[in-house]
């Protein structure tokens, strides 16, 4: 948890107003972020409606003639991204301008080929979203621990850097420089490619049996899970990022195509390997996504059956406080019809053998063992 969530407001970095163009999900979050941590902040959108929402729900304030933001974000669509960026770059020739698109080098070429002058711009990327989009769906933590990706240059003067550097420490974000082409290659196969993965897969749910679909556990929901992302978005992004999006579906074709052969004739020779060393390679590379805090650690699970009532869940987390467990991750599957959930709890190997003895002492049923 950062500084301005655990209860003191620690005063920001950032000095003066800052102007946040696009008041959707990102925008509007942003906003609530640096003003729960007292930063004025300016908020402006091409949607009227759009605007007025945001504002109402706290977000800023609407912008005034004699504004003189020091820092503007652009959080627009992709493929308006360049436009806006160019606009603020004019209009406020004292600001440094930055923008939140996730897709950093389409707007850089763009601009380069009209002319502009970058000096003052640094290109951004906060890695944070959620499925819902909208001055409705922001909070004031989205960015907390995530990753914000800052597109220095050799032009970047420092005092611009560490403006854009002091906006992402504010909302909770951790800065991590990168190059446009190593953030665009990077973003299409943590980001882009799992989003078209994860809805081709959901698409074959619009044809099955009804009776199919009860069967979903929590593996395919969190398969699937942003696949209820907008398409309008998504169409912009892959478009803006094709390149490097189409060299790992191709890649990826590939490694299907190879599990598909081996599973036409299962008993064949070098079939079953083929399937296994698929899974392998899988396993491997979960093993190297960084966990919390960062860390590629290994946790062990536990599944805790829970009644489907008010409190139990509360009443879990508490008594695991009590046993001096550390809960570093939690999922919550409830079947269809059942009266109880399960949660797949993980924490530290050593605490596994006292977190199962504990629970079962205070009448927890744990998945795969008895309470005899």
């Amino acid at each position: 948890m950062t500084e301005q969530f655990r209860g003191a407001v620690v005063p920001p970095r950032l000095s003066g107003t800052v102007r946040v163009v696009g008041s959707g999900l990102l925008g509007a979050s942003i906003g609530h972020a640096l003003r729960a941590k007292g930063v004025d902040v300016v908020l402006a959108d091409a949607s009227p409606a759009q605007l007025r929402l945001a504002i109402d729900y706290g977000a800023g304030r609407a912008e005034h003639d004699d504004d003189r933001p020091v820092l503007v974000v652009v959080a627009v669509p992709p493929d308006v991204t360049a436009d806006v960026i160019h606009a603020e770059l004019d209009r406020y020739p004292d600001a440094v301008v930055t923008d939140v698109a996730s897709v950093k080098l389409e707007p850089f070429r763009a601009l380069q080929q009209r002319g502009v002058d970058l000096t003052r711009y640094i290109g951004s990327h906060p890695l944070a979203g959620r499925e819902r989009g909208g001055a409705i769906s922001a909070r004031a933590d989205l960015f907390v621990g995530r990753p914000w990706v800052v597109c220095r240059d050799e032009q970047t003067r420092p005092a611009d850097l560490a403006l854009v550097e002091a906006l992402a420490l504010d909302v909770g974000a951790m800065p991590l420089e990168m190059t446009p082409e190593e953030h665009d290659r990077s973003v299409a196969l943590t980001s882009h490619v799992p989003q078209v993965v994860a809805s081709l897969l959901a698409g074959r749910f619009t044809s099955a049996d009804e009776d199919a679909l009860r069967l979903a556990g929590q593996g395919v929901r969190d398969t699937t899970r942003i696949a209820a992302s907008a398409p309008e978005l998504w169409v912009q992004i892959l478009g803006a990022n094709a390149q490097p999006v189409v060299e790992i579906l191709d890649q990826l074709a590939e490694d299907l195509r190879d599990v598909s052969d081996a599973l036409r004739d299962p008993a064949a020779p070098g079939a079953r390997r083929a399937v296994a060393d698929a899974i392998r390679q899988g396993n491997e590379g979960v093993e190297r996504l960084p966990g919390k805090h960062g860390q590629n650690r290994r946790y062990e699970q536990l599944v805790v059956m829970v009644d489907d009532t008010a409190g139990q869940l509360g009443r879990l987390f508490g008594e695991l406080g009590e046993l001096g467990v550390n809960v570093e991750d939690l999922r919550l599957e409830h079947s269809p019809g059942a009266q109880f959930g399960l949660a797949e709890i993980s924490v530290a190997p050593a605490a596994l053998h006292g977190a199962i003895t504990g629970l079962r002492e205070r009448g927890w049923r744990i998945a795969g063992t008895t309470n005899d």
